[in-house]
């Protein structure tokens, strides 16, 4: 414990350390004020009108008593001087327990674009979305309860939702305090995650703070420690639940509104600054100013504020200037609409009528009577009426605190139509909407189906959503109205790249290959010839073009070929003119002789939307925005598997624990999602289902879904049935799954069984279509046999058939069946062609050249020539000749890849590396073997070298089902067993080391050092003690001596038995440590690696099945040392004949047309049967059902408050219907009995159906 807090102590003051070196420029940039002359208050002749103390001012300020006495009012910018700031910082809040919080003094007349900067760059504070700025409510002022509600409920949870910024006076008193409280119960009820979102910045009068002078320190505090006291009543001291504290400073002491000036500059200078990440939101950033009561003055404040067009939100029934703002925008009208521009100044062309002066006057009299200068408050009433359409009144009684954020957002849209009347009214409230990442609000307000929205309408807001990772609006606007086709062209793409976040991974590897392009054109350049395109201007013209220095497709490409692989083409690469396999060099130099042009592949639509969307999402590990472009892909299972091999690669470069986590989740959720959508499609159609896994991917560069599976390392997609079931039909080939092994073997070793019913054959379909399903597999190519391997009868076609049978029917018009070939030659094909039968070929002839090598080592390995080698030996050799010929066959003729990538590809197998190893030490063995001075280093070899072959059997029985998973369990408990060696190796040397020097003094022989330090002690865990060499009490009488000339000589030294009893101790303790101890903790761990593999290892196994069964799909038939038959006659087909391949990849299958826009359709309702699927899971689950219900009470109270609201209008009409009726009736009677007008008729009398009721019958 004691050393954890002094680690985190250590970091924390290194922290402190980087934290004031970043802010030591601070001093010399921003400034505090300082009263620089005495004007005595004319209240207090001790106290200078600045409300400081005349002892706190310097001699200067208090000497110039001329200028004193010529001037009767102080002024902050005339009577005060600027010096550099001495407090800023970090505070720490003393008994709070609250995280630290930053702290600045600053002038009043600081430049808020610096104060901006320092508050998101260097302190941290992340851009806001939104600025709400509560003013009014100050002092001792009694907050209402409802305001009280409203913070809590309303502003905060706005804030949250919107990603906003509150500022206030940040001190414990009035509505600071509250929005304080209401940000401390929000960070206690809400996850971690959202609490970053809810920042509450106060801005001060650093005169009027309690306890400032803790905070002055001129070299910065980090932290300062402010103490808090007596929190429970309100006071002028700061409040720990704000994240950042702006102190301006005006040169008053005590006095409030000095940070007036400086608040309206911030909010000015922020709302001009863009939202999004580093500015990348369509919109600039939303301020809004909220008024809660507050006093005359704040009148003054309202007045300045909307002259330079900031809107405001006033709470009606908070408070004086809150309440008579609100009268007067509901009661008083003057003749200008509301849509009236403002002119400058705020003046307009007429006053007001005598007589509405008189009205507002009469109102401001009411709630403001102590106020002497009362026309100047009507003034600014009135000039706040004129920019009333930039007001907006909230009454808690109509609007409950839950639908504040929606407030807030009417209330700025109302201000942009204003602002920006050639924007509509629904465009930028969705453009707000998006940039507070609302899309509640955005569906229930703008997509209701009452507005019919244009492209042209969502462009702006679509790359908004798509930048900020915002997928909720991405998937709004494209069920909206949003054409992706017409979206996403080329062009776009790029900027989408070039928007990633510094901090990205991907940024970082694009940034660098960008880097490498640049560099590589500029060493390019250089290599021409001076002239007209000189290098020194081909650089410069480089270099100066602005697109060829940002990133393009190419740096695209390349990061997404290192990632993927030689799975697939490169992308892009078609787009911009380049050849896939164009060299690095001349690819570099054609991308910047294309950037320095017109890039008219830039303006092209992209040709898959979803896919390139998908890719960038993926790169970005952004999980909601990938699965939704997964969902509206094609070609769903490649799609998903690509994403599972990018994340795994990424995972494997990043460095942050938290983001590598995320990868291989978002990995093993897209491998989940690719098995699920295969297993409906399995569920669905078998024989689709094998198509789909052997398809090549226009769109994924010709690459399949085994293929892409493998590169993957997709284990779990590698054991569904559907997966295992096309693998066995493929090792089978066209004979039956169930066939025994016996039955094979007789029928290898007796050919002729095959025409017999020994062995049974699966019959053709003789329903394929060869004009919608071709198989591109050259059947004699040099990565296969000599026929069909590939045997999907249900499926595929022999190749050859195809092609036999597609020139028969162009010479034939009417033939519409295959060549059909005798049935002898058909079952031989069928037979020995099939891959079981070349691992079985392969398995046997194995065992044959183990015998042949044993007996050779054993019994006729024949001395140096001339007396060997012998006939079995050359046998041996030549044996081994053809096993070296099938590995270069599989290392420079399998694959269409350049030769070092499949170079690579092979030497990545362990497999390969064994056969590369026993091949190679055969070889050095058989050259040793020839000479006399190296013949048993030579044979010695050669027995090791049996061990290697030997053990290459592992990977031939990996097939088998129930040997495979054991094998796999072996292998990681190989792992365990290397652990366990180092283990013991540390105890026996220790053992061995002390025990060699107690028992010998002096013994300086290597080889007994060796045996005694090292192999004896090993042999004691087995039970191997010499007790009669150890044990002083038991030695036996030996010739020895202590003369160390003698011991040298070579005679055997006498053991010291001074220290018996110790070495008998450590004999005891060794023994009790490496066979108690280590051996149990073996046990353990091969306990616990079985019971973990256990339960995967048949996963892991039929993995490895692919593997092998891909081997001997493409090997000949024939096993070493006939091997060398196929190979002979391959290479006559392929370099005298000059025959070509038609297809070198395996497991691969070529479908157009309407074949593959059938084969899409079906996957893709397959998907869509399953989203559905998952839909209504997720719709009847308990979550889902308790949200729809807590909507559905929601509604219902709203409702109710509504009915509230309308009974409580109708009684207000009721008792306004009573009073004129009454009136009338007394008008009424006063008439009658008057003489001024004489009735012709009777009155007439009310009704039984209009009398009112009495209060008892209501």
């Amino acid at each position: 414990m004691e050393m954890s807090g002094k680690d985190n102590e250590v970091g924390a003051n290194a922290e402190t350390r980087t934290s004031e070196k970043a802010q030591s420029w601070i001093p010399k940039i921003i400034k505090k004020r300082v009263c620089s002359t005495f004007i005595e208050d004319d209240s207090n002749g001790a106290l200078c009108q600045c409300g400081g103390p005349r002892g706190t001012h310097g001699s200067n300020a208090t000497g110039d008593y001329f200028g004193a006495a010529i001037v009767s009012q102080w002024d902050s910018g005339q009577h005060s001087s600027e010096y550099p700031t001495d407090a800023f910082g970090e505070v720490e809040f003393t008994g709070a327990g609250r995280r630290h919080s930053h702290f600045l003094r600053l002038s009043r007349d600081t430049p808020p674009q610096i104060v901006f900067t320092l508050m998101t760059a260097h302190w941290g504070v992340p851009s806001p979305n939104l600025v709400v700025s509560v003013v009014g409510g100050e002092g001792q002022e009694k907050v209402k309860p409802w305001v009280r509600e409203v913070m809590r409920n309303g502003l905060v949870r706005a804030a949250q939702s919107t990603g906003a910024w509150i500022l206030t006076g940040g001190l414990r008193e009035g509505v600071g305090r509250c929005v304080g409280e209401a940000v401390r119960d929000h960070a206690a009820a809400a996850p971690s995650l959202s609490q970053k979102k809810v920042v509450a910045v106060g801005v001060a009068p650093w005169g009027l703070v309690h306890n400032r002078q803790q905070l002055v320190n001129a070299q910065g505090s980090f932290p300062a420690r402010y103490y808090v006291q007596n929190t429970s009543a309100d006071s002028c001291g700061l409040d720990s639940n704000y994240q950042a504290f702006l102190l301006v400073d005006d040169g008053t002491v005590g006095q409030r509104g000095g940070e007036t000036g400086f608040l309206s500059n911030l909010e000015d200078y922020i709302s001009h600054q863009r939202t999004g990440i580093w500015g990348s939101g369509s919109i600039e950033i939303p301020v809004l100013c909220m008024l809660i009561s507050g006093e005359a003055k704040m009148l003054q404040r309202v007045d300045q504020s909307l002259r330079k067009a900031i809107p405001w939100l006033v709470l009606g029934g908070s408070g004086p200037a809150a309440d008579l703002i609100t009268e007067i925008l509901e009661e008083v009208s003057l003749g200008s609409s509301p849509s009236s521009p403002l002119p400058e100044g705020g003046e307009g062309g007429e006053g007001p009528s005598t007589e509405l002066r008189d009205r507002v006057r009469e109102k401001v009299r009411r709630h403001f009577p102590a106020e002497a200068n009362l026309e100047k408050l009507v003034d600014w009433v009135l000039s706040i009426h004129k920019n009333r359409d930039l007001i907006t009144v909230f009454h808690q009684e109509q609007e409950g605190s839950d639908d504040f954020d929606t407030v807030l957002l009417k209330a700025l849209v109302q201000a942009s139509k204003r602002v920006a009347s050639h924007a509509s009214e629904y465009t930028e409230e969705l453009k707000l909407a998006v940039a507070w990442n609302r899309v509640d609000i955005a569906k229930s307000e703008l997509f209701n189906g009452d507005i019919h929205w244009k492209y042209e309408d969502l462009e702006d807001s679509m790359t908004d959503a798509l930048v900020n990772d915002k997928p909720q609006f991405v998937r709004l606007f494209c069920e909206n109205g949003l054409n992706i086709l017409h979206y996403l062209t080329y062009s776009r793409l790029e900027s989408l790249y070039r928007s990633l976040a510094d901090s990205s991974l991907a940024y970082t590897l694009l940034q660098r290959r960008l880097a490498e392009r640049q560099a590589a054109a500029t060493s390019l350049t250089q290599l021409d010839d001076a002239g007209p395109g000189s290098p020194v201007s081909a650089v410069t013209r480089l270099m100066g073009s602005a697109s060829a220095k940002e990133l393009c497709l190419y740096e695209v490409s390349r990061l997404l070929y290192d990632l993927l692989g030689d799975v697939c083409q490169p992308f892009y690469l078609a787009q911009m003119g380049l050849d896939p396999g164009a060299t690095t060099r001349r690819a570099i130099r054609h991308v910047n002789k294309l950037l320095l042009g017109d890039c008219l592949y830039r303006d092209k639509r992209c040709l898959s939307p979803w896919a390139s969307l998908f890719l960038w999402a993926v790169l970005q590990n952004r999980s909601e925005m990938a699965v939704y472009f997964w969902e509206m892909a094609s070609e769903s299972v490649l799609s998903a598997l690509s994403g599972c091999k990018i994340l795994r690669e990424l995972s494997k470069l990043e460095d942050e624990t938290e983001s590598k986590v995320s990868m291989k989740e978002l990995a093993q959720k897209f491998e989940n999602l690719a098995q699920d959508v295969f297993s409906s499609c399995y569920q669905s159609s078998e024989r689709r289902c094998f198509t789909l896994l052997i398809r090549q991917s226009p769109v994924w560069g010709g690459a399949t879904c085994l293929q892409m599976a493998t590169a993957a390392d997709a284990r779990l997609f590698f054991s569904h049935d559907g997966v295992q079931t096309l693998l066995s039909q493929i090792w089978w080939g066209d004979m039956e799954r169930n066939t025994k092994v016996w039955k094979l073997v007789f029928a290898f070793f007796v050919p002729p069984l095959i025409f017999t019913k020994l062995i049974g054959f699966r019959e053709p379909d003789e329903d394929v279509n060869f004009e919608e399903v071709h198989h591109d597999r050259d059947m004699d190519s040099m990565d296969g046999n000599d026929a069909t391997v590939f045997s999907l009868a249900d499926v595929v076609r022999n190749e050859e058939d195809a092609d036999e049978y597609m020139a028969l029917k162009a010479n034939q018009k009417g033939s519409s069946s295959p060549p059909i070939r005798p049935f002898a030659i058909q079952r031989w094909r069928n037979f020995w062609f099939a891959p079981v039968t070349s691992f079985l070929g392969n398995v046997l002839m194995y065992f044959l050249f183990l015998c042949l090598f044993a007996y050779v080592l054993l019994v006729d390995f024949k001395g140096p020539p001339p007396k060997g080698p012998s006939v079995s030996e050359i046998v041996l050799y030549f044996w081994v000749f053809t096993m070296v010929c099938e590995e270069i066959r599989q290392t420079f003729f399998v694959g269409s890849t350049t030769v070092i990538q499949r170079m690579k590809t092979y030497i990545q197998d362990i497999w390969n590396k064994c056969d590369l190893t026993a091949i190679t030490v055969f070889a050095l063995a058989v050259a040793c073997r020839m000479f006399d001075e190296s013949y048993h280093f030579g044979r010695a070899l050669m027995a090791l070298d049996f061990m290697v072959f030997t053990l290459r059997l592992i990977h031939i029985f990996a097939i088998h089902k129930q040997l495979g998973p054991k094998i796999i369990i072996v292998s990681k408990m190989m792992k365990d067993v290397f652990f366990f060696l180092f283990f013991l190796f540390v105890w026996l040397m220790a053992y061995g080391v002390a025990n060699q020097a107690l028992l010998y003094s002096y013994d300086p022989r290597p080889s007994w050092i060796f045996r005694r330090v090292f192999y004896r002690p090993y042999l004691h865990i087995f039970g191997q003690i010499p007790i009669n060499e150890m044990d002083a009490d038991k030695l036996l009488e030996v010739e020895c001596t202590n003369n160390r000339t003698l011991i040298e000589g070579g005679m055997e030294p006498c053991m010291d038995g001074s220290y018996n009893w110790l070495v008998v101790l450590l004999l005891v303790v060794y023994l009790l440590v490496t066979n108690i101890l280590l051996i149990n903790l073996l046990i353990a761990m091969f306990s616990y690696t079985f019971s973990k593999v256990q339960d995967h290892s048949d996963t892991h196994w039929k993995f490895q099945r692919y593997n092998l069964i891909v081997e001997y799909h493409s090997r000949p038939c024939l096993a070493p040392p006939f091997i060398i038959l196929s190979h002979l006659h391959l290479f006559i087909k392929r370099f005298v004949r000059r025959i070509p391949s038609a297809k070198v990849k395996h497991f691969v299958l070529e479908l157009g047309g309407r074949a593959a826009s059938r084969l899409n359709t079906w996957e893709g309702l397959q998907k869509e049967n399953l989203l559905s699927a998952q839909n209504k899971r997720l719709r009847d689950s308990d979550t889902a059902r308790l949200k729809r219900t807590s909507v559905k009470v929601d509604t219902v109270l709203k409702q109710m408050s509504e009915i509230r609201d309308r009974d409580r209008r109708l009684r207000l009409l009721e008792s306004e219907v009573e009073f004129c009726s009454s009136a009338l009736s007394w008008l009424m009677e006063a008439l009658s009995e008057s003489n001024v007008i004489k009735s012709t008729r009777p009155p007439p009398l009310l009704s039984r159906d209009m009398m009112p009721l009495s209060p008892s019958v209501r």
